[in-house]
């Protein structure tokens, strides 16, 4: 149960970093790029930084329960997570490479949380 814990703290750490680089987007798409007077006060931008924010704690926790070799390599999990948004929200493409590539991230994920 304690491990099963763990890896919730650390799916919600990498949930929070994924939608708050979708709001990072969100907010750098809707200001014209890299205007930082508009970022500042962006509330995509802003809600971003929050959840990078909370997720941070999230990891704090995660770092307590977890090994840091285990802990850290497990959050390319964002890349697999955030192709999705990519793909729906922002109509980027996925092609036979990046979705192999998914696959290596997926069974190297598989991997560490066997051990």
């Amino acid at each position: 149960m304690d491990k099963t814990i763990s890896y919730l703290l650390l799916l919600g750490n990498i949930v929070l970093l994924v939608t708050g680089q979708m709001l990072f987007k969100i907010g750098l798409d809707r200001s014209g790029g890299l205007n930082w007077s508009k970022l500042i006060i962006s509330p995509a931008v802003i809600s971003g930084i929050a959840l990078y924010g909370i997720a941070t704690i999230l990891w704090f926790a995660v770092l307590t329960r977890l090994p840091l070799s285990v802990a850290y390599p497990m959050q390319a999990f964002a890349y697999v997570l955030a192709m999705l948004p990519a793909y729906y929200i922002f109509g980027e493409s996925i092609t036979p490479t990046k979705l192999a590539g998914v696959a290596v991230i997926m069974f190297g994920v598989y991997l560490l949380a066997r051990s």
